[in-house]
């Protein structure tokens, strides 16, 4: 929700929570016991945001949402590590999603766009594909000791 913080409504609040980070509560409290019970290692890759690091204004509840988002994952990865199940999240710098206009605060539009993106320092926004590929690459035996760890795709935003 682009908008100022006083302005955010009830509805509005909701919905971010429930997107962001009821959805990691309702998943993990699913998922989870099952794993634990039946004695299966398992991985979680969440998706979270550069907002949860770095946070913009007249975005607060988002920034809070995402950086939920991370602190539950490494309080996750910290509590289930002993039932060999790990826990990690991605955090994408703005690209086009179909939530995209929210953040913004206009039509998701590639001259709209512009503004967010003149602030990467590789210059351009993240693509499916990159946040794919970081998802990926945490849930392979490749990445089997990595647990807690937020991994920025961002070309460069937080740094």
């Amino acid at each position: 929700m682009n908008k100022a913080t006083e302005e955010v409504t009830d509805a509005d609040f909701d919905l971010v929570m429930n997107v962001n980070i009821k959805s990691v509560y309702l998943s993990t409290n699913v998922i989870v016991p099952y794993f634990v019970e039946k004695q299966i290692a398992g991985n979680f890759v969440q998706i979270a945001s550069t907002a949860g690091i770095r946070p913009r204004p007249r975005l607060t509840w988002y920034n809070a949402s995402k950086a939920a988002v991370i602190n539950a994952t490494k309080s996750m990865a910290v509590e289930y590590a002993p039932h060999q199940i790990r826990l990690n999240s991605v955090s994408p710098v703005v690209g086009s999603t179909g939530m995209t206009h929210l953040f913004i605060g206009k039509p998701d539009t590639p001259e709209n766009r512009k503004a967010f993106e003149s602030l990467v320092p590789l210059g351009r926004g993240s693509t499916p594909a990159d946040v794919a590929n970081a998802c990926c690459y945490l849930a392979s035996d490749e990445a089997a000791f990595i647990t807690g760890v937020n991994l920025e795709v961002d070309g460069g935003r937080c740094i």
